[in-house]
């Protein structure tokens, strides 16, 4: 087992915050406002935001064995006390089986499983490949590099991995993915995990059931035994529950806190104990997949009575065997979640562990599979009533759109020498412009897995580069020649480049001011004036809020608006197209803003091609 040296996550200078804040703000505010926002920042940075700054520095110091954001990213999470379902989990589907009979329920189900066992074993034992992080991938992705790496004394192995642009990346997260969940607590909410936990839950049509997954020697059940267990599970014809117990972990924490010390007085200890140390939620469910805009609602919210949202994560399978993970995101951040479906994906489907020839296994399953009961009294009834009621209002008002641009992707842009990313980022803003006439704030996460404990780092790509861009674009296209128009398009991926970079090595300002808050809050020293600034609160009201990810195993990501008024767009710049997502409530109107996306990229790749825009 390698272990590898990691770099701390560095905290910023203050005047670099400063000055990188600044520059986000500008597009986001007319001349007073910006003056006004300025003169704070100037005098924060002079006063109380260098005592901060100073303590902070010291802070980290102090605690070498972590980073500065851990302790308070982790508690921003748990002290959050809106339903984590929409506000915070996310979702990214698995491509298909390329082997179509493979697509199964049960046969996916039972090969998913026991990859997702496989990879818990491995990972436990020390024997997983470090994660790394490939700048220059031709170079270091290669057979060779590995093995090199292997045999180099952990704390000398980074220098390897410097002479060819591949970093190590942090681990820390990955043992919460397993036998770990959230558990609603009064003001604050906690991480439990039990490592010892041998049984898998199984959730189906709003039942719940349990079975070993692992033996008293700890080596997994016969993958036979699995498959039998649950199909015994698919073919038991027991009713819905009227009062499914899953509801609930869509309430609001407080809300949720009590009604689980309440099932917990009336005699529930032992059934709530095996949901929250299973090994991990699989989800069942007995519908198959109508298309990708259902394919988005069914990973990202379901029905609430086939999903246990507090786990780390809920592996959903449809009727029809299309997969998914719906994950709770205070314990860990999109990296873990890929590299556990990239390695179940690949292990499922090159190594799967049955056939659709298999044999389940001749065994009792009526006696190693147990359906959990839960006894409930009238408050804990009303309580679910009440969950439900307020689920089904909450996913009435979600809307979800896809859209596909087939004109060009990744391939072309590269041979322009313009980023992926940045054509993509400048699109939504271009189109938000299009739509609604004005510049809001947009989020764009970007890890920082490269750092001991690194969590994520925001990206700004509302920049005055694509203010101006979008004005020539959708203003006046026709005043502008062809290669002015391109020479805007390079700065705004010139300048995303730069943020990029800066933001994956730590040197954002949107952490680092968190911390500086987060510290004066937890000192009991008064909310210093830059943070009461109006302009700061537009600025963390992200109305565009963006990830994307690439990866063999997945066909699709998404999540909720993290504003009521806001969209969140998930999309993947692919060689030869370009796929996006978006959710929204009714304030805003996510249909005609893909539109707009698409006529973006249209417009922006017609400019790319040397043609004029709209010929």
């Amino acid at each position: 087992h390698v272990s590898l040296f990691l770099f701390r996550l560095p905290v910023p200078k203050l005047e670099d915050t400063i000055r990188r804040y600044l520059n986000a703000q500008k597009p986001l505010l007319n001349d007073d406002q910006f003056r006004k926002t300025e003169e704070l920042a100037h005098r924060f940075e002079k006063g109380i935001g260098r005592e901060l700054h100073e303590q902070l520095v010291a802070q980290d110091n102090q605690n070498k064995h972590t980073s500065y954001i851990t302790g308070p990213w982790f508690d921003m999470y748990l002290k959050a006390r809106e339903p984590v379902v929409l506000n915070f989990n996310a979702f990214m589907s698995f491509n298909p089986d390329p082997k179509a009979e493979y697509n199964d329920q049960l046969i996916r189900a039972t090969n998913m499983t026991v990859s997702a066992v496989r990879f818990m074993k491995t990972f436990r034992a020390g024997y997983l490949e470090p994660e790394v992080f490939h700048l220059n991938p031709e170079k270091s992705d290669t057979d060779i590099f590995k093995n090199i790496i292997r045999f180099v004394p952990s704390s000398l192995s980074w220098f390897g991995a410097y002479m060819v642009n591949a970093y190590p990346l942090d681990m820390s997260q990955y043992f919460r993915l397993f036998n770990s969940t959230r558990l609603p607590k009064l003001n604050r909410d906690e991480l439990y995990t039990d490592e010892k936990a041998k049984h898998l839950l199984v959730l189906r049509n709003g039942n719940f059931y349990v079975f070993d997954v692992i033996d008293r020697d700890g080596n997994m059940l016969k993958p036979s035994e699995i498959q039998a267990h649950l199909k015994y599970i698919l073919s038991d014809n027991s009713p819905a529950p009227a009062f499914p117990l899953g509801y609930l972990s869509s309430e609001n924490r407080d809300t949720w806190a009590l009604l689980r010390q309440n099932l917990l007085d009336s005699g529930n200890e032992e059934a709530l104990q095996k949901v929250d140390s299973a090994v991990f939620c699989l989800s069942l469910d007995d519908f198959p997949v109508k298309d990708f805009v259902h394919l988005s609602h069914t990973m990202l919210h379901g029905d609430g009575a086939n999903r246990w949202y507090d786990k780390s994560f809920n592996l959903i399978i449809t009727k029809d065997g299309t997969a998914g993970v719906n994950f709770e995101h205070s314990w860990g951040d999109g990296v873990a979640v890929l590299r556990f479906q990239n390695e179940v994906f690949k292990d499922s489907t090159t190594l799967p562990a049955i056939s659709p020839q298999s044999q389940p296994a001749a065994v009792d399953s009526s006696r190693a599979v147990q359906k959990l009961d839960f006894k409930l009294n009238d408050a804990l009834k009303a309580g679910i009533s009440k969950a439900k009621q307020k689920f089904d209002a909450t996913v009435e008002t979600l809307s979800l759109n896809l859209i596909q641009f087939n004109e060009g992707g990744k391939e072309l842009l590269k041979e322009k020498k313009v980023s992926p990313d940045a054509v993509a980022q400048l699109a939504f803003q271009m189109a938000f412009f299009r739509q609604y006439n004005q510049t809001v704030a947009t989020y764009e996460s970007c890890s920082t897995a490269a750092f001991k404990h690194g969590r994520t780092e925001t990206i700004r790509p509302a920049s005055v580069h694509t203010k101006k861009c979008s004005e020539a674009f959708v203003r006046e296209p026709s005043r502008h020649s062809t290669e002015m128009l391109q020479n805007l398009i390079v700065e705004c991926s010139k300048y995303h480049g730069r943020l990029t970079k800066e933001a994956a090595m730590g040197q954002g300002f949107d952490r680092h001011l968190f911390g500086l808050r987060y510290l004066a809050s937890s000192k009991g020293i008064a909310l210093p004036d830059f943070y009461q600034d109006q302009a700061y609160a537009w600025i963390n009201h992200n109305i565009l809020s963006t990830s994307t990810l690439l990866s063999p195993a997945v066909q699709l990501g998404g999540f909720g608006p993290v504003v009521s008024d806001g969209f969140g767009v998930g999309y993947q710049v692919h060689n030869n197209w370009i796929g996006c997502n978006v959710s929204s409530y009714p304030t805003r109107n996510g249909k005609e803003f893909l539109q707009c996306v698409h006529k973006s990229l249209e417009d922006i790749f017609s400019v790319l091609r040397g043609k004029k825009i709209g010929s």
